[in-house]
This record gives C-alpha cells, sequence and structure tokens, in this order.
C-alpha cells in the first residue's frame, strides 16, 4: 500500500550503496568519527582577551632615567662672596682699631653737659711733617705754627643732625690765654691747659655750653690721602676758582675732584665770600667725602675699602676714648646732613666776632637736643 511517496510495507528493498565511494540517490554516508574541536587554553594570569596568535612586542627592561643637567649653584657662590667681604670687613675693621692714632682730647674734669652727641671735628694746619716736595706741589708756604684750619661741630640726636662751622679768625676765651683766635687754640703750650686738642676742646665747649663726646682730628694731607683711596668726590662747584697760593685751578660745575684738587678747594680764599665761602666748601667736600666712604660701592669693593683702611689710620686721629665703630657711626651721621641743618656761627662784625644772641639761641637749642631756630643760623 502506498501514499503520499512514503514507504510502506511490502515495497522495494533499498538500494545497495554505490561502489567508489559515491553516493546515489537515497544513498545515506556511512556515520564516522565526530569532527576534532580545537580547544585554546588560556595562559594563568592572562587576561580573557589574550590572542596567542597575535605577534607581542618586545619587552624593554626600564633603564635609569635621564640625567639633568647640573644648574650653577648661584646661591652658594653668592653666600661665598658676602661671607668673604664679611670677614674681609672684619679684618679690616679690627687693623684699623688697633692702628688708628689717639690723643688725649677731651677734658677729663669736663664740667659742660647737655643732651644728643657732638663730634669736634678739626683740621689741622701743620705742616710740620712735609717734605719740602710736597710744600711745594701744595703751596704749603713756610708756616711753622700749629694751626686748626677747620673747626666743626657736629650734632646728632633726636633733632635733625646739624653740623656748625666755627671760622677759625673767631676771638674767643682761651683758658688760660686770654682773648685769641680760637684757631691758635690748638698750637699753644705752656700755662694749666698746657695747649694742643684739650685747650681747643676747652675752648669750644666754654664759648657753646655744648658738651663735646668726641674727637676727629685730619692731618694736613689727610684729606689727600683719603680723597685718593675712594677714587675721588664728586662735587657741584658753584664757581670756578683760581688760586695760586693753594694751587688750585677749578672751573665751575659737576665734577670729580681728586686729592691735591680737593686740598685746594677747602683752603683757598681767593672768594667774594672769603672765609664764609670757605668754610662752606669745607662743610660740602667733608658731606660727600664721608658720604663716599659709607656707600656700599667702597664697603663692597676690596680695591677701596683695602687702601681706605691703611690711609685712614695715617689720615685721623681721634680721641683716646674713640672706636672704630665711632667712626662708621661720624660717617653715618655725616650722611643725614643733605637733610639736616648745615650753617656756620652767626657774627655781629666781620669774620671775628659772634652775634651772642643769635649764638646763644643756637646753642641753646643743640644742648637740648632741639632744631635750632632759622633765625640763629649763620651764613
Amino acid at each position: 500500500m502506498q501514499g503520499g511517496g512514503g514507504q510502506g510495507w511490502g515495497g522495494p528493498p533499498p538500494r545497495p550503496p554505490v561502489p567508489g565511494g559515491g553516493q546515489g540517490w537515497g544513498q545515506q554516508r556511512p556515520p564516522g568519527p565526530p569532527p576534532m574541536q580545537r580547544t585554546e587554553v588560556m595562559p594563568q594570569g592572562r587576561p580573557q582577551q589574550y590572542r596567542p596568535t597575535e605577534a607581542r612586542p618586545p619587552q624593554r627592561r626600564p633603564g635609569p632615567p635621564p640625567r639633568r643637567p647640573r644648574r650653577p649653584r648661584w646661591g652658594r657662590r653668592i653666600a661665598i662672596v658676602l661671607v668673604a667681604l664679611l670677614v674681609l670687613a672684619i679684618a679690616g675693621g679690627v687693623w684699623v682699631e688697633v692702628s688708628l692714632s689717639r690723643t688725649a682730647a677731651l677734658p677729663a674734669d669736663g664740667t659742660t653737659s647737655s643732651s644728643g652727641t657732638n663730634w669736634l671735628i678739626v683740621g689741622s694746619d701743620s705742616r710740620q711733617k712735609l717734605t719740602p716736595e710736597e710744600k711745594e706741589r701744595y703751596a704749603t708756604g713756610d708756616e711753622v705754627s700749629q694751626l686748626t684750619d677747620t673747626i666743626m661741630i657736629l650734632h646728632t640726636g633726636s633733632g635733625p643732625t646739624t653740623l656748625v662751622s666755627i671760622p677759625r679768625d673767631s676771638l674767643l676765651n682761651i683758658p688760660g690765654h686770654g682773648v685769641a683766635k680760637v684757631n691758635s687754640a690748638y698750637g699753644k703750650g705752656g700755662g694749666p691747659d698746657g695747649g694742643g686738642p684739650e685747650l681747643l676742646v676747652r675752648t669750644i665747649e666754654a664759648a657753646t655750653g655744648l658738651h663735646i663726646d668726641h674727637y676727629a682730628e685730619i692731618g694736613f694731607l689727610g684729606i689727600v690721602k683719603v680723597v685718593d683711596a675712594v677714587g675721588g668726590v664728586e662735587l657741584d662747584v658753584p664757581e670756578s676758582i683760581k688760586d695760586p697760593k693753594a694751587a688750585l685751578d677749578i672751573k665751575k660745575g659737576v665734577q670729580t675732584l681728586d686729592g691735591p684738587t680737593a686740598l685746594g678747594y677747602v683752603r683757598t680764599r681767593a672768594t667774594a665770600s672769603s672765609d664764609f665761602g670757605r668754610v662752606e666748601r669745607q662743610r660740602a667736600l667733608l658731606s660727600a667725602l664721608l658720604d663716599k666712604v659709607t656707600s656700599p660701592a667702597t664697603l663692597l669693593n676690596p680695591f677701596r675699602i683695602v687702601p681706605l683702611a691703611s690711609q685712614l689710620t695715617s689720615a685721623i686721629t681721634v680721641n683716646s676714648g674713640d672706636h672704630v665703630w665711632n667712626l662708621a657711626q661720624l660717617g653715618l651721621a655725616m650722611r643725614g646732613i643733605s637733610s639736616g641743618i648745615s650753617t656756620t656761627v652767626p657774627v655781629a662784625d666781620g669774620e671775628v666776632h659772634w652775634d651772642k644772641k643769635r649764638a646763644s639761641a643756637l646753642f641753646d637749642a643743640l644742648a637740648k637736643d632741639q632744631e635750632p631756630p632759622k633765625t640763629a643760623l649763620g651764613p
């Protein structure tokens, strides 16, 4: 019985397989072994996306980091230079302290007292130690007496720094010698006071009522030595001056004065203002000189500070109780003159007699460490 193309009971037998491995219509392939399956074994510790067929880049061991170029140690170098300069400054200060010329200038039995601090600054006019060549070069003449060519009082305290010039021809009472020009007190001998710087200090204290605390004396050639040691001093010269008696020929204007020119500039009287102009020039030069001495350009320059220290010991004489730090205080105080008061004792008659009322007002104010009234200031 057949139906629907199927094979029923009693139908034809199945065809035998065709020789040669072929398969005819309706022929079935004998069952064989199952196909082989490829399995991938994942290495331990590897991530699942690892594929063994992919090429791995060669692994290189990390080397040392690249060395940075060494920067110059400027901080250390600057520190070394500063330390060297500090050591040099200390050594120079100690040498100046030991080598300073000293004299007993302040009276041990002084009776005056005043506020603030007062310096007596003196420029000696003595030619006794000059050689014939130096006398000719600086046109000093043959003066043999010991005179003080410059006399100034520097007052410092709570008020403005004040620098007062005392004209050398001022007629004052010199203890033990009567009335005479103040510049002669230094050279007077004999008598109870013996002359010298101590008698000059006594004369100034008696005339002003001020107590002198410190003393500084600059020798005749001291200005030459110190000015040259700092490389000259710059000044604004107000007028041209030609004076053969002071070996001076200088033009008007801002210029740098060397030692010999500076000496002639403070000595000359060949101007219309005579001695008043002279003391003004002395104050201007002294202020500019000490300003240059205490400037960083000098103190930090071994080629300046070494010769300066050498010249200071032979150029300056201080009181027996003064020290190198007192000189440093003097230099710093002189720097304040530009904003302070610079004046001359007021005079009433020429250049020899003081105006007693105005001079008294000037020194009374300084004794109380107060600013002097403008009416008490001289030229």
